[in-house]
């Protein structure tokens, strides 16, 4: 069972950095920056201006919060939002995760692509090998996870994980929903 205490706290949120995709991921990054930074919570993320990464950081950076961005050398040049409160440079994607990952209290996934869906994972398989032990939530708006949360009772019926690790991950619905569960979580 975990305390998260929600003062001088750092949430790190996996997202996309498409422009491309519809506005209300961008919307709900933004609604989910400013609630980090309403809440005195530090936003740890891959560090992008563009996308809905850039409308999570803008979100919080636009109410006052701190913004930490982790990127890899090759792509800081075209993509790095100029407005961080910190920047830690890397060398790889890797280094990237794993910085993110270890260097926060908890993990928000928001709708993304394959980059987004692969740390989550990571971060779902790590927490289940006992590497890392903080909560891991999963914005399933307007169903965009259903599809894994099919995949993961698959994965359970067919014995592949324990039903014990049920409890590892939490799904909600909306931003609003995911602010409640923050303020709330123990």
């Amino acid at each position: 069972m975990y305390l998260f205490q929600m003062t001088s706290k750092r949430i790190c949120v996996y997202c996309a950095s498409s422009s491309d995709c519809d506005k209300k991921y961008f919307d709900a990054g933004r609604q989910l920056g400013e609630a980090l930074a309403q809440m005195s919570i530090t936003l740890v993320y891959g560090g992008s201006q563009f996308g809905v990464m850039g409308a999570v950081a803008n979100g919080a950076l636009d109410a006052k919060g701190k913004v930490i961005g982790w990127i890899p050398k090759f792509m800081k040049s075209e993509k790095l939002h100029p407005g961080l409160t910190e920047v830690n440079e890397v060398e790889t994607m890797h280094l990237r995760k794993h910085g993110m990952m270890m260097n926060s209290d908890g993990l928000i996934a928001l709708p993304g692509g394959t980059g987004t869906l692969e740390e989550l994972l990571e971060a779902m398989t790590w927490k289940r090998l006992q590497l890392i032990n903080v909560p891991i939530f999963i914005v399933n708006l307007d169903g965009f996870y259903d599809p894994l949360k099919g995949l993961i009772e698959n994965m359970f019926k067919e014995r592949f994980m324990d039903r014990s690790l049920e409890n590892d991950w939490v799904f909600v619905d909306t931003i609003d929903e995911l602010i409640s569960k923050l303020k709330n979580f123990v």
